[in-house]
């Protein structure tokens, strides 16, 4: 155990410090055996987060004690037609409801905060966050009716929380939003240090926003037992550039903009890029307007807590902005990622009620692509140039920078906190590997002492080891519309299989008495083929159905699911032998 009361920062052995400390396993001496006291250990449970971009939710365990880090959503990709949202499983949670102390939240952006929305439904469990990232769950626990009932801490940097067993000391990191934060956890079996979000910008917008590198290379001399950090950026070598280089190329574009209307898309949550193009509307003289309901809620709340700074003469409502000549105006709005529903994606579907884009816009999308979205993105902005929009996206021009350490920050990351076990975390398993490469080429992490854990694993780690002692459910639950979880795998499948091949349905009255068909078959196609173009094929189809209804009776059958089989089958195999094509097909026999 690290006695956290000496100052001289030794371990209560004498020999936490030492290079044996490094070993998987400690050598035994030879020699008579003797009486050893088993080492504490801590559980760390994976319920999202791992090996994907997104829904990140991380469980620690100590005997009776528990408490999450985190509780994300990750938005849905191409394979998972009409799912507006995933998070992650919580039966494990409410399976242990009685342990958890409470969720402590690295920062606000929608991949850490999104799911305590459909968390706190089932539990509600005490949430301890910074004042901006209270203040973006709030708007977000608005929208589901629980802003009221949800118990709050604020916290901050240094200032230690006591949840159970653990001690947490909140370390402040720097990301792309402000009020981020690293958790040095102390428990009986040792020191974790879970990162969160970071980079090391040393010029950021905020001058105290730098990250808290001291604090993490004291951590490291007194003894780490395990770290988790940031994989995001993990293949690109070198330093994240500075949020200073954004301010300088947006600065650039207003000036090639002229006396063009500016509309500048970014994520609603990054606070910091929202001030810059404020200052950078200031400079130029031009009022501002947001639009997108996310971005209107979050800077009107990052404007009264005091991390948004306009003068009132500045800001306009976006109902305003017509009354003033189109060099006079920033809009600033949602979009970046191409949302279907977003005030961007709206504007370049010439559907946005109080923006008309034209050649008299200059447009910044100021965001990089989220691995997934690059073809909706796409998309907005061929709809905006075919308006007659200039469009500034990706790497056009410096106008975004990443919010996530690359190698070098995370050597850095790595070396000052110098821990015995190392589990990348927070990314795709390309990048978590090469975050693990990278730790393990610094030389003095074994290579055995570093995992690339999965969700669902629950991982028990002592300076004596660290093994995978079980799994825990995990996995992604699909939110559609009002419905959470009702979407799985089987409704998945017949998604698909309508937007591939379309359904044909298949509709007969039959005697009940006798078997006899007394109206039909009609037969209804939607998404297969237009019917008046294929009358030849539909009246085939048909005749197929009527064969089978009729060996159905010759058989005296009337097992209605048997005969609905013979049917489905019967039409399936006569309309792949005719177009290679396998729609859905569902008929309804109706028993008069």
């Amino acid at each position: 155990m690290i006695n956290q009361n000496k100052s001289d920062g030794k371990a209560a052995s004498g020999k936490r410090n030492s290079k044996k400390r490094y070993t998987y396993r400690r050598p035994v001496k030879k020699g008579a055996p003797r009486q050893k006291k088993p080492e504490e250990s801590v559980h760390i449970a994976f319920l999202g987060g791992m090996n994907e971009i997104g829904k990140n939710m991380t469980l620690y365990e100590y005997k009776d004690d528990m408490f999450i880090v985190d509780c994300g959503l990750a938005f849905p990709t191409s394979d998972l037609p009409g799912v507006d949202l995933v998070i992650p499983d919580f039966t494990y949670v409410e399976k242990n409801r009685h342990k958890i102390k409470g969720v402590l939240v690295t920062h606000g952006h929608e991949d850490h905060i999104g799911g305590l929305a459909f968390l706190l439904k089932r539990i509600n469990v005490p949430i301890y966050a910074t004042k901006l990232t209270i203040g973006l769950i709030k708007n977000k626990l608005e929208e589901h009716g629980l802003a009221s009932s949800a118990i709050f801490h604020e916290i901050r940097p240094r200032q230690k929380v006591t949840l159970g067993c653990f001690t947490v000391e909140p370390i402040h990191v720097n990301h792309s939003i402000p009020d981020s934060l690293a958790f040095a956890i102390d428990c009986p079996a040792g020191v974790v240090i879970h990162t969160g979000d970071f980079k090391v910008d040393y010029t950021p917008l905020s001058g105290d926003a730098v990250t808290d590198l001291p604090t993490i290379a004291e951590y490291g001399r007194r003894g780490v037992l395990a770290l988790l950090a940031d994989s995001t950026n993990a293949e690109r070598p070198g330093f994240t550039a500075t949020e200073q280089t954004v301010a300088e190329g947006v600065r650039r574009l207003f000036a090639k903009a002229g006396k063009r209307r500016i509309i500048v898309a970014t994520f609603a949550s990054n606070i910091y890029r929202v001030q810059q193009i404020i200052d950078l509307a200031i400079e130029s003289g031009r009022k501002v307007a947001v639009s997108g309901r996310s971005m209107v809620s979050n800077t009107e709340m990052a404007k009264e807590l005091g991390y948004l700074h306009a003068p009132d003469n500045v800001l306009i409502t976006i109902d305003e902005i017509n009354k003033y000549p189109p060099e006079k105006v920033v809009l600033i709005t949602t979009g970046s990622q191409g949302e279907p529903l977003s005030a961007l994606s709206r504007m370049a579907q010439a559907s946005h009620r109080q923006v008309r884009v034209g050649p008299n816009d200059f447009i910044i999308i100021s965001a990089r692509p989220i691995p997934g979205n690059e073809k909706t993105v796409t998309k907005v902005v061929n709809g905006l140039l075919t308006l007659g929009a200039e469009v500034i996206y990706e790497n056009m021009y410096d106008t975004h920078v990443s919010g996530h350490a690359c190698q070098e920050e995370q050597k850095l990351m790595l070396t000052l906190a110098h821990p015995q076990f190392f589990l990348p975390v927070h990314g795709e398993f390309k990048q978590l590997k090469r975050h693990a490469e990278t730790a393990e080429h610094l030389g003095y992490i074994p290579k055995q002492n570093i995992y690339i854990a999965e969700n669902g694993q629950n991982i028990r780690i002592s300076a004596d080891g660290m093994t995978v002692e079980n799994t825990v459910t995990a996995g992604a639950v699909m939110v559609d519309g009002y419905g959470v979880g009702d979407v799985g795998n089987v409704v998945l499948r017949d998604r698909h299989h309508l937007s591939e091949d379309g359904i044909i349905i298949v509709t007969a009255a039959i005697d009940g008495s006798n078997g006899q068909v007394l109206s039909g078959p009609d037969l209804v196609s939607r998404g297969f083929v237009y019917v008046r173009e294929s009358e030849e094929l539909m009246e085939g189809a048909r005749t197929q159905v009527e064969m089978a209804l009729d060996r159905s009776l010759a058989d005296n059958m009337h097992d209605w699911a048997s005969v609905k089989a013979r049917v489905r089958e019967s039409l399936s195999s006569y309309i792949y032998r005719r177009t290679k094509r396998s729609p859905m097909i569902l008929p309804i026999l109706l028993e008069v």
